[in-house]
């Protein structure tokens, strides 16, 4: 796949990534990093929630969009500078979800981009929304 350059790119272009959530997954987050909150891992204690099950971790999803923004668009070489999010929607073991990422506003002096970023479910239901500032390096592309 060859990435596009900082000049290349334009304001509405999207990339996207899909991954089923497994079980594995949740237990390897909390592994690296330390968060063991049983509403993630003790199936008997997360019936008693509000989910009435277990979910994954809020940020493991919201990692899917790093894949976006490292690996798709804008690609190698970008870095993260800022990241709002807002948590819409629990992930479940099982649900395939997908991080897309828009650029929404382009700063050619900084070469930075502003991205709209969603997590949706396998049914186009939005679990998590934010916006994401990046910014390319000057060997990038």
């Amino acid at each position: 796949m060859i990435m596009p350059t900082y000049e290349e790119i334009k304001i509405g272009d999207s990339a996207s990534f899909t991954k089923t959530v497994s079980e594995s997954d949740i237990y390897m987050f909390a592994g690296v990093t330390g968060d063991l909150n049983p509403a993630h891992i003790d199936e008997e204690y997360a019936k008693k929630t509000m989910f009435k099950g277990r979910i994954a971790h809020g940020m493991l999803g919201a990692g899917f969009i790093s894949a976006v923004l490292g690996t798709r668009l804008p690609g190698p070489g970008t870095i993260y500078l800022t990241q709002e999010l807002r948590f819409k929607a629990p992930v479940r073991i099982g649900d395939t979800i997908t991080a897309t990422c828009k650029v929404a506003e382009k700063d050619d002096a900084k070469r930075k981009l502003t991205m709209e970023t969603v997590v949706a479910n396998q049914d186009g239901k939005a679990i998590i929304e934010g916006i994401a500032v990046v910014m390319l390096p000057a060997q990038a592309g």
